[in-house]
């Protein structure tokens, strides 16, 4: 028996023999019977559903001696011979080998002539994702308009290759992928008609491997029966695909829930010794995993799992797991399955994963442990914050009620009157000399830093490109004799650019560019914004002498604490 033989004995040779695309027969039947029939079909889906039998269907029923007719009758000459595929007016094209545009051309030529075997030419172009683009502009105008006699079936496995203009021009049928049930029950036909002992637990897990494409399904079946002799088991099913039987995958679970590393590298040798690879074993033990989920999750989740073939069986296990674990340890096998295939040691790789998901499962009570003492201790820290905020507030009114605190020998309280402090936009400080920065920010000499900032920042870069980072931030607003002021928009990357080494490196750039030395002094944009629009020229030299009156009256230390309590975002000093 031929490795793909009861593929070509079961083969479906009219619609009434496909498996699970019952909608789109319906539709194509319909179609036929109303004498409807389009020239342009694009049949798309995964492997093994069906599509390419379907177009050669589709060419018998329109091509029937009989008809055109819902099914073909296989029995006239029409139908025998494109079965063989011996009618030259019936033509499958393979994309992935004939994706050039001269290749188009020839078809577009041949497309002219009438059919001379048959009633209609009919073109099935397998794999069409496959033509280059300029392969599908010869194709498009022959799409658009083809002549009468002529049929075109377009069948992929991904359409999304495809230009729109192609699509638009045909009518789509997705084909979905065939069904358990439908395959088991297909395959439990087929084992009795060929005479194959075949045990229900066997056939459904073939079902299940074939990833809802019927012709794998055929595949794996003839393939074990072939070595078999014709008779096909479970264990045996297991043994030739390299899967893992679920009592296996059971005793492996319970190693990584108990946290014994020794069982479960045990274990992993013995997959090893069975000749199982161990990029298959991380993708069995995936899909188990994943199937616990779901029986945990989801009542009644039988048509959910993928290997598992009685829930029930293992709903013990889901148990013994929390959803987050399982979430975890889906996560953290999804991970290494990715580094695995670039692996020169994937059995080690395999290794170090089971025993990240044993730390997984143990970290479990110590993490939920840790979990409730920090909630306590952020209850706490939430009570200290609280009363530190009740302090403030109320050391804030006497503040306000009192009036300046007084120095020594009532010497404040001999001070005239003074107009409050403005408001201040953070705690960075205010330039001396701010009036003077003003009155230079249309300087010729800042004109040329403009002008030459996009420079200086590559050299920045060039130089150490953690400093260009944070000096992105800021922008040069002003130069004063040999200062160069720079306003950030945030106070972090204004104070990490002050750090000695990282203002050094700045100032070396400017020197190198500028052909002199200059010192960088910085502000934030939103003090500079308000020396220029809110108090105008004349007040900036009043606003930094406030300022430093303020400081000086003692009343900075609880501005700082206030800043320092809730971020200078958050406070406001008003009158």
């Amino acid at each position: 028996m031929e490795h793909i033989a009861l593929y070509r004995a079961w083969r479906p040779q009219s619609f009434r023999d496909m498996v699970g695309q019952q909608h789109i027969i319906q539709t194509l039947q319909n179609a036929i019977r109303e004498q409807r029939v389009s020239h342009a079909y694009l049949f798309s889906g995964p492997r093994g559903t069906g599509k390419t039998s379907a177009a050669k269907i589709m060419a018998k029923a329109v091509n029937c001696e009989a008809g055109p007719a819902e099914e073909p009758c296989n029995d006239c000459e029409a139908c025998r011979r494109i079965t063989a595929g011996a009618v030259m007016d019936v033509q499958e094209i393979d994309a992935a080998s004939n994706r050039g545009v001269e290749e188009i051309r020839d078809l577009r030529e041949k497309v002219k002539y009438a059919p001379t075997e048959v009633r209609r030419k009919v073109y099935i172009i397998d794999e069409v994702h496959m033509l280059t683009t300029e392969a599908f502009n010869a194709l498009l105008k022959t799409l658009e308009e083809p002549p009468a006699h002529v049929m075109f079936i377009l069948a992929t496995t991904e359409p999304h290759k495809l230009p729109a203009t192609i699509i638009s021009r045909c009518q789509r049928f997705d084909f979905r992928r065939v069904s358990l049930d439908e395959q088991t029950g297909r395959l439990q036909r087929i084992c009795e008609e060929e005479g194959i002992q075949a045990e229900p637990e066997a056939l459904s897990y073939i079902a299940r491997l074939s990833d809802g494409g019927m012709r794998d399904a055929l595949s794996i079946l003839d393939q074990i029966a072939s070595y078999t002799g014709g008779s096909v088991s479970y264990e045996q099913v297991m043994n030739m695909t390299g899967g893992i039987a679920s009592e296996q995958f059971g005793r492996l679970a319970s190693a990584l829930k108990q946290g014994d590393a020794g069982a479960v590298l045990q274990i992993v040798e013995q997959f090893m010794q069975e000749g199982k690879s161990a990029d298959k074993c991380m993708e069995n033990l995936l899909y188990y995993f994943r199937d616990l989920l779901m029986i945990k999750m989801v009542p009644n989740a039988d048509k959910l799992t993928d290997r598992v073939l009685n829930p029930a069986e293992f709903e013990e296990m889901a148990a013994a797991f929390t959803q987050a674990q399982l979430f975890q340890m889906i996560d953290t096998l999804n991970r290494y399955q990715s580094e695995m295939k670039y692996a020169s040691q994937p059995q080690t790789l395999f290794e170090v994963a089971l025993l990240k998901l044993s730390g997984i499962t143990q970290g479990s009570g110590e993490s939920g442990a840790a979990g409730h003492a920090a909630a306590g201790a952020d209850a706490g820290e939430v009570a200290k914050l609280k009363q530190q905020v009740a302090q403030l507030e109320r050391k804030l009114e006497r503040l306000i009620q009192q009036g300046p605190v007084a120095g020594a020998g009532g010497r404040e309280a001999a001070k005239p009157a003074r107009t409050p402090a403005p408001k201040l936009s953070s705690t960075a400080k205010i330039p001396p000399n701010i009036n003077q920065y003003v009155a230079a920010s249309s300087s010729e000499a800042f004109t040329a830093v403009q002008r030459q900032w996009a420079q200086i920042l590559q050299s920045v870069k060039d130089e150490k490109v953690t400093v260009h980072a944070w000096l992105m931030d800021g922008e040069p607003v002003s130069v004063w004799e040999d200062q160069v002021l720079i306003a950030f928009k945030n106070n972090i990357h204004r104070e990490t650019t002050e750090r000695p080494a990282n203002k050094q490196v700045i100032e070396g750039v400017l020197e190198r560019i500028l052909g002199k030395p200059h010192r960088l002094i910085t502000m934030m944009h939103r003090d500079w914004s308000d020396v220029l629009e809110g108090e105008g020229k004349p007040k900036a030299e009043e606003l930094t002498l406030e300022h430093e009156a303020s400081e000086a009256e003692g009343e900075k230390p609880w501005i700082d604490e206030a800043i320092q309590l809730f971020g200078e975002d958050l406070v406001v000093i008003k009158d």
